[in-house]
């Protein structure tokens, strides 16, 4: 018998800046707290249409999370911007998953 959650995609949208990463930090703690929280998230950046560095440190924070939590976090369609910035601060490797 499996008793794990099932895998959930969460996809969001908008713009991940200094002005918006507050709100969804704070959601997405909210979010890690559910007693049904799935053993995989995969997190969709499809429809983001805009990030600066603060979208980096907020990958960096769900990872952590996701790590203390014991959790499978994939990011999936992020942004060539978003990518250019975490090689930049020498942190892609923490960003991208290996593909499964």
């Amino acid at each position: 018998m499996n008793d794990a959650a099932p895998a959930e995609v969460l996809a969001l949208q908008g713009a991940l800046s200094f002005e918006t990463v507050p709100g969804v930090l704070a959601e997405s703690a909210r979010y890690a707290e559910r007693p049904d929280l799935p053993e995989r998230l995969t997190i969709d950046f499809a429809a983001i249409t805009a990030v600066d560095s603060s979208a980096v440190a907020l990958l960096l924070e769900w990872r952590r999370v996701a790590q203390r939590r014991g959790k499978t976090l994939v990011f999936v369609n992020l942004p060539a911007n978003l990518l250019a910035l975490a090689k930049l601060y020498g942190v892609s490797e923490l960003i991208q998953t290996a593909l499964a």
